[in-house]
This record gives structure tokens, sequence and C-alpha cells, in this order.
């Protein structure tokens, strides 16, 4: 049996922390809440799943009996507070744990991936870091409905023994090597999401919303490449899988913003409607950034930053996506102009 620590009870920890007690592991979850600790105790977690039963999840306040012989480690917090919440964890760590990023985002100011993040913060090898992502919406996921992930790892065989620690009759893990593609996979998605669910937000249907996911998926293909992901990784469950779960679906926080605010809702009047933390939100500034250093275009994107940080109507950010110059598609990826006539 394999001990597991969950570092954070919010949406995603909680599910977590329900499926691998599901597939047997013995798993403890850390908290900075007390009252919430105790709700984890007695199956519940009425803030992030009012309503629903959960199993009795083991869960506390103190991080040396959290880590207390875990052969794994995952971090279930927000993108910009992971380093801090590293650094807290350092004097608990096993000498041979695997910590495991269930985060989805890339560190502003420093353009880290959730994996660089912990591997400086604990000052850990690549290959006890992994990173878990895919299309697993935690509102499905709660509920034992079926779906698959990714597990990756430099590390195979750490990839392989976490994702048998986490394997249920509901959830299908693959492992993976590509630890950089999966973690560009997941945090782009996002940002993706919350263009789709503007677009929604406005009456728009599916031909504008696959047209956005599709571009979107070449996006985060060409950030990933640039970083020297494997294309293979972009058409699998982090790549396509998670970007078409979380733009299609109500349940995602991103998607929820986006709706917002293609709505007519305020950037910020939005943010605040949507429960947990949406990680687009600051992602896309760091995402942005890391793309322009490395000379990538990333229009979406952009587009994202300029209405969410920069005041720019929905509406305006369709008509600059749409006005752009003619180009090829796929590799190429080649401006052209229209023959007069």
């Amino acid at each position: 049996m394999s001990r597991i620590a969950v570092v954070g009870a919010g949406a995603w920890g909680t599910v977590f922390a329900q499926l691998c007690t599901d597939a047997g592991s013995d798993v403890r979850i850390l908290t900075r809440d007390a009252a919430l600790a105790a709700q984890l105790r007695q199956g519940a977690n009425p803030r992030n799943y009012p309503g629903v039963e959960l199993p009795s999840l083991n869960a506390g306040v103190d991080p040396a009996w959290a880590l207390d012989g875990a052969e794994f480690v995952a971090m279930a917090v927000a993108a910009q507070s992971a380093a801090v919440a590293a650094q807290d964890l350092v004097a608990h760590l096993a000498a041979d744990a695997v910590v495991a990023s269930l985060v989805k985002g890339v560190e502003l100011g420093t353009w880290r991936r959730m994996s660089e993040v912990l591997a400086d913060s604990l000052a850990l090898p690549g290959e006890r870091v992994a990173v878990v992502s895919g299309p697993n919406l935690s509102g499905e996921l709660i509920r034992r409905q079926p779906s698959a992930t990714v597990v990756a790892c430099a590390d195979e065989a750490a990839a392989q023994r976490l994702a048998a620690a986490m394997a249920t009759g509901y959830l299908r893990p693959y492992t993976n090597t590509d630890v950089v593609g999966v973690e560009i996979c997941g945090a782009m998605k996002n940002i993706i999401a919350v263009a789709v669910g503007a677009a929604r937000g406005m009456g728009y249907g599916l031909n504008t919303c696959s047209t956005l996911m599709t571009r979107g998926l070449a996006e985060m293909t060409r950030v990933g490449l640039a970083l020297g992901a494997d294309l293979e990784t972009f058409a699998g469950m982090a790549g396509f899988g998670d970007l078409a779960a979380t733009c299609l679906s109500p349940l995602s926080r991103n998607h929820q913003v986006g709706f917002r605010i293609g709505e007519g809702m305020g950037v910020d009047e939005a943010v605040q409607a949507t429960r947990g933390v949406a990680e687009a939100v600051q992602t896309c500034l760091a995402v942005q950034s890391l793309a322009r250093a490395h000379a990538v275009e990333v229009p979406i994107t952009d587009g994202v930053v300029a209405v969410i940080h920069q005041g720019v109507a929905a509406a305006e950010m369709g008509r600059e996506l749409l006005g752009r110059p003619f180009r090829s598609e796929g590799s190429r990826y080649e401006p052209w102009s229209p023959t007069p006539r």
C-alpha cells in the first residue's frame, strides 16, 4: 500500500484524496483549516461539495504528520502560491519521496512551470517531480464518473508507481515522460477555456467554439515545441482531452469566468462570482511573457490578457482574432495575402 500526502483540501485536492483512497492507498490530507480537516474526517467538504457524501478522509494541519512516511506528496495548491507552500514542507519530506504537481499554471515573474517551482523549492532532481494532468473536472470525478489522466515524470518507473497508486475503476491513468508538454497543455488549456467561455457568453455556437479550441490547440503546440515538448502529447489526454473538457464544461472555473465576461459582467465581478481559483487569470500573463521570450505567436492568449488585464471588451477580442493576417494551417504557419481580383 502506498502512502500519499495531499497538500491542499480544495476542490481538486479533495477529489485526488478520494480517488487515491478508493485505489487502496493510505492518504493523509494537509490543510491549514482545522475545521475543514474535521469535516473531511467526517466525510464532507461543504465548501467545495455541498451535499456530496465522501469517504472518511484522514486530514490534519500538521505537516510532520501528513508527510510522515509518504512515498508521494501531491501538491494541490494555487499556482502562484506553490513555491511558498512547498517551502513549508522541506523539513518533513522523505529522502526518496516523489512530489507530484496537481497544479496547472506558470509562475508569474519567473515563467517557471510548476514542476520547476517544486524542484527548486524542495531542492529535488527532476526525476523526483511528477505531474498529473488530464480531463479531470473535479465536479464529475467527485461523483466517480469515468475519466482518464496522465502521470508524467522524467523517471518513467516513478510515474508508473504513482499511476498504480491512484488507479481506480473510474480513473484510468496513462504515463508519459514529457513533463514539459503535459504542463504546457495544463496551463494553456485554461487560457483557451476563458476565450471559449466568453464566446458562449456572447451567444456564439459550436463553430466559434471549435475554431477557438482548434487554434488554441495549435497555439499550445507551438509553445510546447519551442520548449522541447513532444508533438504527440498535444493530441493526447493532457492535450486535446483536457482542452475539450475545460473549454466545453460549465463546471470549469476558467470557462465560467469567460462566460460571465462574455455576458457583460466585469472581470473582477466575474472572478469573484466563480467559486475557487481560475488559474488562467494570472497564468495568461506568465504564458504570454514565456511565449514572447521564445518568439512564439499566441494570439488567443494575447486576447485573453487584453480582456482580463487591459479592459478590452470580449467582442473586440473576437474582432482582433478574425482580423489577423491570413496564414497557412499546420507546421508551416506562413502568412499569405488574398490574390487581387
